[in-house]
């Protein structure tokens, strides 16, 4: 199942590899979006089933946060993994069985077994992200990669906002039973997967496709100056891990900035439909809320994906010029009232916390060797949701129930300065790796 197909020659091959690439922007968006479906029905439905369950906000986070730790441990285990397999069939079996494990949690009201399932849940997720980003890495060119990574990338918010649809169809549908939310979403999950999984391709040279440094004729450089084509190794994964990944100094820039904007993102995203009513929202608009946050990042997260490509490959300095507007709006947002203000907020703040997200992403396979992309995925995974969503969803809800949203948006305001400070030094980083790739294109092109 996993094996790689066979190698074969391929006649009119510029057609081919613009066909195939298509399919697989195709196949990744779209089934990112049905992992995002999965992973958001609990955080959604979170309000009905406190009251439905009798959960407290403090036990929602404990069952949050076990989504996390879980995603963040098992995504370093599967980025590694995917390194090593078929990406296409990686990306599908994850999906349909996290839709699997969703089905499951609508037909339970025990506390323990839930977290049980959500921690299944969590490791069959984390097949997701790293199998997207390998394939988008092999499959198209560093000059247009931040503008294809960025359409993936928004797979995930577009995700939300199906997530919250389904919900509602489910809804409407079967007079509002919540057994049937979680039936309807994994249903809707499971067909994409099956679709998707037609229209993928693992990578070019599956198909007798060359790869895209030889299809493209430009060589990238990873984080230490070092030409990153080659997909195989022979070092074992300790040996790439540590060389790699924990002595690359990009990687734990970028890794500990991406953590810190998953502060921000959970910090807003997994509390919207609590946050909301106490500024005069109600339950079901405050749901709402939380697809439309995600769904409106999606034009501004493309452009400038697109902006970054434009400008010679310069993330970074989107990333920054992002988190300092970034920064006004959590203002903001944490101190009017006035809910216009607040939903005009909440559509910046889509865009601004998504961009730097989907960016850095792009900046950590970029940092390192093509035989090394699933892990440096997963590893950076790892801090996102062990440190920056546990943060963001155990800690947060636990200050809020002690001392009010005012102590959750001072974790929030930190994270952000935090992630601030790191790009300043990321910039200067992404500057002198520029000069490098540059240069060594240039004495490539002389030699031709």
């Amino acid at each position: 199942m996993f094996a790689t197909n066979g190698v074969k020659k391929v006649p009119n091959q510029k057609a081919e590899y613009h066909r195939r690439q298509i399919g697989v922007l195709l196949a990744t968006s779209f089934s990112y979006i049905g992992y995002y479906v999965i992973r958001l029905v609990f955080t959604t439905e979170q309000v009905r089933i406190m009251k439905v369950y009798s959960f407290d906000i403090g036990q929602v986070g404990l069952i949050l946060s076990t989504f996390g730790v879980g995603y963040g441990i098992a995504k370093i285990f599967m980025g590694a993994l995917v390194d090593r397999l078929n990406a296409r069939w990686f990306l599908a079996i994850g999906l349909y069985l996290s839709a699997f494990f969703n089905l499951l949690i609508g037909f339970t009201k025990d506390f323990k077994i839930i977290l049980l399932l959500m921690l299944l849940i969590a490791v069959t997720q984390s097949m997701g992200a790293p199998a997207c980003q390998r394939q988008i890495s092999l499959w198209f060119s560093k000059k247009k990669r931040g503008t294809t990574f960025s359409i993936c990338a928004s797979a995930h918010n577009a995700g939300a906002f199906f997530c919250v649809a389904s919900i509602q169809l489910a809804t409407f549908l079967f007079a509002g039973s919540l057994t049937m939310v979680f039936v309807v979403a994994s249903a809707f999950s499971a067909l994409i997967a099956t679709l998707m999984l037609l229209i993928n391709t693992d990578t070019p040279e599956s198909v007798g496709l060359p790869d895209i440094g030889t299809y493209s004729g430009y060589v990238e450089v990873d984080a230490k100056g070092r030409a990153c084509t080659e997909k195989k190794t022979e070092l074992s994964i300790r040996q790439v891990f540590l060389h790699s990944i924990l002595l690359n100094r990009v990687v734990w820039l970028v890794t500990l900035t991406s953590m810190s904007i998953y502060i921000v993102r959970y910090g807003i995203l997994s509390w919207i439909p609590s946050y909301l009513p106490t500024k005069g929202f109600s339950v079901t608009w405050a749901k709402w809320f939380v697809g439309i946050f995600e769904v409106s990042a999606v034009p501004g997260v493309i452009a400038l994906g697109a902006l970054s490509d434009y400008l010679d490959g310069r993330r970074a300095m989107i990333c920054l010029v992002s988190v300092l507007a970034m920064l006004g709006c959590l203002v903001m947002y944490f101190t009017t009232s006035n809910r216009v203000l607040l939903i005009a907020v909440l559509f910046l703040l889509g865009t601004l916390i998504y961009t730097p997200l989907s960016l850095v992403g792009l900046m950590v396979n970029e940092a390192v060797p093509n035989y090394a992309l699933g892990l440096s995925t997963g590893f950076m995974g790892f801090f996102q949701y062990i440190f920056g969503e546990t943060i963001a969803t155990a800690l947060i809800g636990l200050l809020v129930k002690s001392f009010g949203w005012q102590m959750g948006a001072n974790v929030i305001y930190l994270a952000g300065l935090i992630a601030l400070i790191l790009l300043l030094r990321l910039v200067v980083e992404e500057r002198h790796l520029r000069l490098i790739e540059k240069t060594t294109n240039q004495q490539l092109a002389r030699k031709k």
